[in-house]
Order: structure tokens, then sequence, then C-alpha cells
């Protein structure tokens, strides 16, 4: 069902709409610097001025939009300085969850599975080029894992700092490319079976500093079709984890 029917048989709340904005973003079907016009996402998701303010709102704590005084709303378009500091925060976090997983690894064997299956997911959609749902598995291999130590703040914060490495992403790769290497997933997954933390925080580490480099300096266009991106692609429920 498209975003316009939903809102027709009861009306979006601002959730589901910033829900809806956050997947188009993170999915790389709105660029860096794109205009979310308001009145169009009125007429897209077929609410009233209200609801889409709020939802941009959500947005805008979350770093996914930057809200202009007398401009409007815009999708963010993060700063190389912002690349640094968010694979910074990415590396400290990170290591100290494969740290954690592995001290308690046989505890958590059946959910290591699961998420060797997810790998397994990424992979088939890099090879049949589903890149959107490569980029969103890409993604929840990390957030996934660290979902493991049962930290909930630190759950909380490394998903703001993935959600905010897609969008990077988006700015700095071209369509079709991911930084996010399934392959490397695979051999820091290998490790933490093993039980082996050196090797899976040395692993962890190399691949953040591969990924943090493959950003290149090549801002993507600003214009977006709000129409086409959630006309036909907008009910897509590939977003959801």
């Amino acid at each position: 069902m498209s975003d316009t029917k939903l809102a027709e048989s009861g009306g979006l709340k601002p959730e589901a709409i910033a829900e809806r904005i956050r997947a188009a973003i993170l999915e790389h079907r709105l660029a860096p610097g794109a205009k979310l016009t308001e009145a169009q996402l009125c007429e897209v998701f077929g609410v009233k001025r209200g609801p889409i303010r709020q939802a941009l709102a959500q947005l805008a704590t979350d770093h996914l939009v930057d809200l202009e005084p007398n401009r409007g709303a815009f999708v963010a378009s993060p700063s190389l300085q912002e690349v640094h500091e968010v694979f910074e925060m990415r590396r400290i976090i990170e290591l100290a969850v494969v740290e954690r997983v592995c001290a308690g690894h046989a505890h958590g064997a059946r959910r290591l599975k699961t998420i060797g299956g997810m790998i397994g997911r990424e992979r088939k959609a890099f090879e049949s080029r589903d890149f959107p749902a490569w980029i969103r598995l890409s993604g929840e291999f990390h957030t996934e894992l660290a979902a493991l130590t049962g930290n909930t703040v630190l759950c909380d914060c490394l998903d703001g700092l993935v959600a905010r490495s897609t969008l990077i992403s988006a700015l700095y790769e071209s369509l079709g490319r991911s930084p996010c290497s399934f392959e490397d997933h695979e051999a820091i997954l290998a490790a933490i079976e093993a039980g082996d933390a050196k090797q899976a925080a040395a692993l962890m580490s190399s691949h953040l500093q591969s990924v943090e480099l493959k950003m290149l300096d090549r801002p993507a266009q600003g214009a977006a079709d709000l129409r086409e991106v959630f006309g036909t692609l907008g009910g897509s429920e590939s977003s959801g984890k």
C-alpha cells in the first residue's frame, strides 16, 4: 500500500512519516542536501503541515535532517569533519562491543548464527543488486552485534551513529556502492565465534578504518522529486528491522 493510500485510510502519524523519510534517506533514495518541501510532503502523505513538521523535527534530532530558518528542511549533508568524528566514536564503541560479545559468546551462540544468516542475506542482496536491502543489512550487522551486549544505552548510541554513517555514504559514495564489506563482516563474526577477542577487535578496527577511508569528497546533488521518491517506493517495508 502506498503512503498516500495509508494516509487516506486513517492518516499517518508523525512517527510513521518520519520512518518513511528516514528509510528513503538510509536507502539512498533521498540524497544529502535534498530539499524536503512541506507542501510536497503534505501532498505525498495526505496530511496537514503539523504532522510533517513534527516528523521533520524528529529527524533533525537524529541528525538526518537540517532545519534552516527561512529556508526549510533539507536532508543533512555531513562534513568531512563529521565523518572523522562519527567513525572515531564508532571505533570506541564497536571495539568494546566485540570484546564484550567474545567474553560471553558461549551464551549467545544461537544469536551469532542469526547474525551469520544476516550476513548471508547481505551477500545475496549485493549479488542480486538489491542495493537498498544491501545498505540496510550492512548497517544491521553492526547494530545486531551490539544488541548481544544487552546494553540498551550503547545500542541506542550506535544505532544513531550507524544511521549517520549511512547518510555519509550516500553523500560520499556512488549509487550502488557501499564501503561496508560483507566479507569483513564474515571475518569479524568468525573471530567472535572462536572467542578471539584480540583478533575480532583488530578486524573491526581495520574494517571501520577502511569504511572511513573509502568515503570520497564527492557531494551528491540536492534535487529530488518527493512524489517520485515516495509515490513509487514509499510503501515498501524493506527498511524495517
